[in-house]
């Protein structure tokens, strides 16, 4: 697991006043604050970290991770492509303590061998993922509140990018993936008096080089709220 942690040397300013020499500590910058989140699906027997933007076949069984370097609280959401929309985490069956501490690795869903199945019509699952640094059950009881039908994903069909296929013999599909909540973006109900809080200048990262395994959400001001981004699950 990736440490975030990094030291910045403080600076020492030293000026002159009436003769006497003063020395000033400069405050190091802020570190940005980053969220980790990756993609598993399960071959054979093993885990492996595939491209978010794959797309998936019925039945696949896949698991996310994500990794913070500051401390707070999780909740998953997913509009399917079923026309349904559903709390995936926390939830009895996932999981319920969904308190992260900085610069740990979750797995979601957090139960000893946990997946989840993808199923349903092609398309696309919008999975909606809120990271916030306070507890947002405090501040809106309760969230999120029951499911409601009829929060439909774009009619988005599945389709291979060609220079991904033929370089790699992958079914990558560009459109999918981990994404940011666009401006004027329709949300699901629970989500739309949050969303306002993510920051604009928040910073979308690949990593892993060509595989793009992972993807890093960089803030490079201190989160004072939360965090809404998406990540859309490609599926035959």
């Amino acid at each position: 697991m990736r440490n975030w942690t990094c030291s910045i040397a403080a600076v020492t300013a030293v000026f002159l006043s009436g003769g006497a020499v003063y020395a000033q500590e400069r405050q190091p910058a802020p570190e940005p604050q980053r969220i980790r989140v990756s993609v598993e699906r399960m071959n054979g027997k093993d885990w492996v970290a595939v491209n978010p933007a794959t797309v998936f076949n019925q039945g696949d069984r896949v698991r996310f991770h994500i990794t913070t370097n500051f401390g707070g609280f999780l909740y998953v959401m997913n509009a399917s492509t079923s026309r349904s929309y559903d709390l995936m985490f926390p939830r009895s069956d996932t999981g319920m303590d969904n308190k992260i501490e900085a610069n740990k690795d979750y797995v979601v869903p957090a139960t000893q061998q946990g997946y989840f199945r993808v199923a349903g019509p092609p398309g696309q699952d919008i999975v909606y993922w809120m990271v916030s640094p306070v507890d947002m059950g405090r501040q809106y009881m309760p969230l999120p509140p029951p499911p409601k039908p009829g929060a439909v994903p774009p009619e988005l069909k599945p389709r291979c990018d060609d220079s991904f296929f033929k370089a790699r013999g992958e079914c990558i599909d560009t459109s999918a993936g981990v994404k940011p909540v666009k401006p004027g973006e329709n949300l699901p109900e629970n989500l739309g008096s949050v969303a306002g809080a993510t920051p604009r200048e928040l910073i979308f990262i690949q990593e892993n080089g060509q595989a793009k395994e992972s993807v890093t959400l960089s803030s490079p001001s201190p989160l004072t709220g939360p965090v809404v981004y998406e990540l859309r699950l490609s599926h035959r």
